[in-house]
């Protein structure tokens, strides 16, 4: 069943979209534990703040960091490398410790770690590792990089994707809503008229939900047909559908 109904701007990204989605369920006593969503409603950041702030816990993919050189296998993946938190210092695997630990505040929360680009140029590893003299890793700070880790390793296992396939009913709605009722488009211009065209549609959504689910009507069984009826089938003469409206020539 639907239970809420969220009409956006366009240009509003899902993650921006989801903490109101929460609260309104939140006001109406309508949370859940866990609240599954797809890989654009998600992120690390997102998944600690409504942990913190309703309690609940998203479930959906952790996407990992892709770049061209790691798609094409031809780098040292960030996992590779060991993060001292304590001492901010990471070392690479070839045994090199990092010489810078900075928080830029256009990239915050994330950190940036560099090396000596002494180091890098000698290294035999360095065609595997980076294209630049100095290798550069960027990584969330230490609570956000931990769940980020705990769930991408989750998210491997069997048990997590058998849940996650309760997902699947959610993108079937998305298809009954575009196919069944033309979502796609909108019939009003401004957004308060394009959420009632929404509310209506997710009604109308659940109506059909409940339809499917009530008992069905039990079909009528024909009378047994009388001595006079049985007759005239007989006589092979025909009978109307309703001897009330028979009519009979005039004598």
């Amino acid at each position: 069943m639907i239970t809420d109904v969220t009409t956006t701007k366009a240009p509003v990204h899902d993650t921006k979209a989801l903490p109101g989605i929460l609260a309104n369920l939140e006001d109406r006593n309508l949370l859940s534990k866990e609240h599954f969503v797809d890989g654009s409603y998600l992120s690390v950041a997102l998944k600690q703040q409504i942990a913190r702030e309703h309690g609940v816990g998203l479930v959906g993919p952790i996407r990992a960091r892709s770049t061209p050189q790691s798609r094409r296998g031809t780098v040292f993946h960030r996992d590779a490398f060991a993060i001292d938190w304590d001492a901010k210092q990471v070392t690479c695997p070839q045994d090199k410790v990092s010489r810078r630990w900075s928080t830029p505040p256009p990239l915050a929360p994330y950190v940036i770690i560099e090396f000596f680009s002494d180091d890098c140029r000698q290294c035999p590893a360095k065609a595997a590792c980076t294209r630049t003299d100095a290798r550069k890793v960027t990584f969330l700070p230490r609570d956000l990089y931990n769940i980020q880790s705990e769930s991408r390793t989750e998210q491997q296992t069997q048990e997590w994707l058998s849940r996650y396939a309760l997902q699947a009913a959610v993108e079937s709605t998305i298809s009954e809503f575009v196919n069944g009722h033309g979502m796609r488009q909108c019939r009003y211009r401004s957004q308060d008229k394009a959420h009632r065209q929404h509310v209506l549609a997710a009604i109308a959504v659940n109506l059909e939900r409940i339809d499917v689910h009530l008992p069905t009507t039990p079909t009528r069984q024909p009378r047994n047909p009388t001595a006079l009826q049985i007759f005239l089938d007989w006589q092979h003469i025909p009978r109307p559908r309703s001897w009330r409206v028979a009519t009979h020539p005039a004598g």
